[in-house]
């Protein structure tokens, strides 16, 4: 199970530092506030009731899709931000696990004056916002998971994605195909790889070795809540692509049936990139389930 769990960490730590897409249209909005022993970086974009976005493993705010952020903005005041060592985030003197990082989006909550919002949590982001819902119950009025797990093992990696990954073989470039090739399914890929190409080719935020270490190993420290499922009370919306083969739709399917009136969103031939796929149908999915 530390191998698995070690290998997911290393697709995506691969994988977003070739995919990270430029906010800079926002850039000139980012601001810090004091949160526990550390500043974190945000931004607040729009205007309505709060929706706080939880970004996954080693990004930053530059992974949102750019299309994503606008439609939602123009219906909800969205705060996204930079987890625990993170960007310009401070890594402070806490050690990192997930359930810091639920505590540091609460912290955030209320140095904005938010008491209550919306929750959408990607990847990685999915297990803080669990933690958030589970410890900070009354911070969380609806809740978002988008590529979500439990923590554990129930759905192993399929053993042609771990020969792409451990493939080292070819140039730069060869690489960097391969493992965009995990976030996308082929077929769709093959269509749109200028459009890949075009959103992936700028970066503004980077994180610090050291610190995206600590984030794995909060993420392979974490003991999961898939026996605490049952607790969460806030009405629940899990989106996954069919064709992720990196957080399997299995365990968004499992999460359904244990989560009280659980909704699901099944994206046909979504990876899980399924924003970047399909930013509208994405969007309008989260809008029709906050409303």
């Amino acid at each position: 199970m530390f191998m698995k769990k070690w290998f997911r960490l290393i697709v995506i730590i691969a994988l977003f530092s070739l995919a990270i897409v430029s906010i800079t249209g926002y850039a000139s909005d980012i601001q810090s506030t004091k949160v526990g022993d550390i500043r974190m970086e945000y931004m607040m974009v729009g205007e309505g009731y709060p929706l706080v976005m939880i970004m996954g493993f080693r990004g930053t705010m530059d992974i949102w899709d750019q299309n994503v952020l606008n439609i939602l903005s123009s219906h909800y005041r969205l705060i996204i931000f930079n987890n625990r060592g993170m960007g310009e985030t401070e890594a402070g003197i806490r050690q990192f696990t997930i359930e810091q990082f639920a505590d540091d989006t609460a912290g955030l909550m209320e140095a904005l004056g938010i008491e209550r919002a919306h929750v959408l949590g990607y990847s990685m982001g999915t297990e803080v916002a669990q933690e958030l819902v589970l410890r900070h119950p009354r911070k969380v009025n609806k809740l978002i998971l988008y590529a979500a797990d439990c923590g554990g093992y129930y759905f192993p990696t399929p053993p042609e994605v771990e020969k792409k990954l451990y493939d080292t073989s070819g140039t730069n470039e060869e690489r960097g195909k391969r493992l965009i090739g995990l976030l996308f399914p082929e077929g769709w890929l093959a269509v749109h790889l200028d459009y890949v190409k075009d959103i992936f080719s700028r970066s503004r935020q980077i994180a610090h070795p050291e610190n995206v270490k600590q984030q794995a190993d909060a993420m392979n420290n974490w003991k999961g809540c898939c026996d605490r499922l049952h607790q969460i009370k806030s009405p629940t919306l899990l989106v996954t692509g069919t064709e992720d083969i990196l957080t399997l739709p299995g365990y968004s399917y499992m999460m359904v049936d244990k989560i009280l009136g659980a909704k699901l969103v099944k994206m046909e031939n979504g990876g899980h990139g399924v924003m970047y796929q399909f930013p509208e149908s994405f969007s309008e999915a989260v809008i029709d389930f906050l409303r």
